[in-house]
């Protein structure tokens, strides 16, 4: 059995997941670590749980999501993996709708990133596995992690309860949002319980609908 732990981080209430199974090896989704408090809470539940951090998973890069990349890897070793498409980003291309945000991530020293993930890519972890989705939208590189076994996907912003991520900033486009959520996201069983990156948790059904963006 897996378990998911949701912790909100950063001012923007950005949910980061800890992912694990009874060996101990765990995921980390979305470090958005911003406060000492933020990197406090999550080395808490790693220390209580004796769990081991395999990898830094990234839906995106906008910096909400990997605030916490420079201490993950100087606290755990493991470094972001994430589409190349959004490699600009986190190289600071547009980081300016983040305003004084962006100093954070000019100042830390960003580790390169461990790997590049594309759809259809596995990550393996304890007795489990993700599957990569490509659901570009929100921005060039957006992807989701979907583990069939335990029936649950990990879409950071491409979709919330009834609503859908911003497709207005750099690189975005709704045209490739909706087709990610109706190809890739729809298609899931209705019983897959939806992950996303603020917010409540929702399911397949619920949301294909009530979810009044993409009917």
């Amino acid at each position: 059995m897996m378990t998911i732990k949701c912790l909100p981080m950063n001012m923007l209430d950005e949910n980061c997941y800890i992912i694990h199974d009874d060996t101990c090896e765990a995921i980390i989704i979305d470090c958005g670590a911003l406060t000492s408090t933020d990197e406090q809470n999550l080395k808490d539940y790693v220390c209580r749980h004796n769990l081991k951090v395999t990898h830094h998973l990234c839906t995106h890069m906008h910096y909400d999501h990997c605030f916490g990349t420079a201490f993950l890897w100087n606290e755990y070793g493991v470094a972001p993996e994430f589409a190349i498409a959004d490699e600009g980003l986190y190289r600071g291309e547009h980081d300016a709708i983040f305003g004084g945000l962006r100093d954070h991530m000019r100042k830390a020293h960003l580790p390169a990133p461990a790997r590049y993930l594309s759809d259809g890519d596995i990550v393996s972890f304890g007795h489990h596995s993700l599957k990569v989705l490509a659901t570009p939208g929100h921005t060039p590189g957006g992807i989701s992690f979907y583990c069939e076994e335990e029936k649950v996907v990990f879409v950071g912003d491409t979709l919330f309860y009834c609503s859908v991520g911003r497709s207005d900033f750099p690189g975005g486009s709704f045209d490739a949002l909706y087709t990610s959520i109706h190809e890739k996201l729809f298609t899931l069983p209705e019983d897959t319980r939806i992950c996303s990156g603020h917010g409540l948790q929702t399911d397949v059904a619920f949301e294909m609908q009530h979810n009044p963006y993409v009917r």
